[in-house]
């Protein structure tokens, strides 16, 4: 992106909806520095979801790219951004922060034109990739060892080193905020990376490694290249020059994930996704815990592994928490993501097809729809993936919207009567990801953040806290953190030293 002017965002919005795209885009991989094609010449084309229809091309890594990068990012490592000062590199992830919010606007329309969330949305992603590098870039000193107790005839002391080359495979929902939050830390602890974005979403990805190079870093230290899963994907997680790989995804494709990196022995941080529990409980401001929840469940369309998925509400409080809940999805305006509407498309008519068939299946076998239910269409965007927010009521636990991942703008409602069952039904799915509780007994909320198993716990407010705030799963969520300083350590290995005096 260096040269290209960050025009007012005003202006890039029009641009869009008169052209369909905005001018610039990236079309090609970004391997040691350089703009290239890919070796095979493949391209693939990313669709608007607003419109159905493709907006830009891109090249389409295979596995010879990924085997060029990695190798660039090796060797990046064993040069010179290993032995680059702390301080350095904290000066260059804070002239990366200063850049991401130069081109905010840019940034911005690019990532709702890709996955087709709300200018809002995307405005507060790219607020976030700002954000997780001015943190890491205040971290980059101050990661260090430790001296150990010794007798008086040894010293001993560790050293912490960077991981080495880290590969990124990132998903489709928040593709900039994502690749940021673990491309800062990984770069602050001294790791090159080979970053490869969803297929579906490319664009973003691929403008931070411009905006990266601008900062400062040396070329290879960040390799972008963007491909299908089952090709550069695959061949990414199976490569042995591999160090580290963080993952972001399905159960289902981690899992193939796990078994590419075991043949190398490679260190994993996989994130698989949730079925978020959201405890209501009877003391609670129900106003304030229906909008919080609605926020939690149809931003971004429902397309988040923390969604606030799941109410398990009291009984007192049910019939007054689902009416409010249905004022929340029926006010939701519905539009393309530049006209910035109460909720965007979902990202993929597949995505489309198996949200609509998941709430058709509950509808099948009786549950009730109190809102939505259907997939929505939107005068002018008649070929947009759009679908109503949806509150499905009273659903038995042992259903598949309850134990399931969605993926889209559907809220199921469970219902408890002692806080004992709240906590079992909250902990009743495979997922552990994220849970939430809305109560004004702070005893409650601790007791509940104890009990249910969760990566983390919000209380009384649906996405509280920050970069600052370490995020990642157990069970089939999966495992390892990202965020906080906790990131810091996943890319980091520990090196003891004794000697004797």
């Amino acid at each position: 992106m260096k040269g290209i002017a960050a025009p007012a965002l005003d202006a890039l919005v029009r641009e869009a909806l008169a052209t369909g795209r905005i001018a610039g885009l990236p079309d090609t991989l970004l391997i040691d520095g350089r703009h290239v094609a890919a070796a095979s010449g493949e391209t693939m084309e990313t669709i608007d979801p607003g419109t159905g229809r493709a907006f830009a091309a891109f090249a389409a890594a295979g596995a010879d790219d990924i085997d060029h990068a990695v190798r660039a990012a090796r060797r990046a490592f064993d040069g010179r951004w290993r032995r680059t000062a702390p301080a350095e590199r904290g000066r260059i992830l804070q002239r990366a922060a200063a850049l991401i919010r130069a081109h905010a606007p840019r940034l911005a329309v690019a990532e709702t034109l890709d996955v087709g969330k709300t200018l809002t949305e995307s405005r507060g992603d790219v607020a976030s990739a700002a954000r997780a590098f001015e943190y890491y870039a205040g971290a980059c000193d101050k990661l260090h060892g430790d001296t150990l107790p010794q007798d008086d005839a040894h010293v001993a002391w560790t050293i912490v080193e960077p991981a080495g080359v880290a590969a990124q495979i990132v998903p489709w929902n928040y593709p900039l905020s994502t690749a940021a939050r673990s491309i800062a830390p990984a770069l602050a602890a001294g790791c090159t990376l080979v970053v490869k974005p969803a297929e579906q979403t490319p664009l973003t990805a691929l403008m931070l490694g411009d905006l990266l190079l601008e900062a400062g870093l040396p070329a290879g230290v960040c390799n972008v290249v963007p491909g299908l899963g089952a090709t550069a994907g695959a061949a990414l997680a199976a490569h042995p020059g591999i160090d580290h790989l963080t993952f972001t995804g399905s159960v289902a494709t981690g899992q193939r994930v796990m078994r590419a990196a075991a043949d190398n022995v490679t260190r994993l941080l996989l994130e698989l996704g949730g079925k978020a529990p959201a405890i209501v409980c009877a003391d609670a401001d129900v106003d304030a815990a229906a909008a919080s929840i609605a926020a939690g469940i149809f931003e971004n369309a429902g397309q988040i592994c923390s969604a606030a998925s799941r109410v398990v509400v009291a009984r007192a409080v049910h019939e007054q928490l689902v009416v409010a809940l249905a004022a929340h999805a029926i006010a939701l305006t519905l539009g393309h993501g530049l006209r910035d509407p109460g909720m965007g498309p979902l990202n993929s008519s597949a995505q489309r097809t198996r949200v609509a068939a998941a709430v058709e299946g509950a509808l099948s076998r009786g549950v009730r729809a109190i809102a939505g239910g259907r997939i929505a269409t939107v005068a002018g965007f008649d070929d947009g993936y759009f679908y109503a927010p949806t509150i499905l009521d009273d659903v038995p636990a042992g259903d598949a919207t309850v134990q399931q991942e969605i993926f889209g703008p559907v809220l199921a409602v469970q219902v408890f009567d002692g806080e004992d069952e709240a906590v079992a039904l909250a902990n009743g799915t495979p997922y552990a990801l994220c849970a939430g509780v809305f109560t004004r007994d702070f005893a409650a909320a601790h007791r509940f953040a104890r009990n249910v198993d969760a990566g983390q716990v919000y209380i009384n407010e649906w996405f509280a806290g920050g970069i600052e705030v370490p995020f990642g799963g157990n069970r089939r969520s999966g495992f390892g953190r990202e965020k906080g300083l906790e990131a810091l350590r996943s890319y980091s290995r520990i090196k003891g030293v004794a000697a004797r005096l």
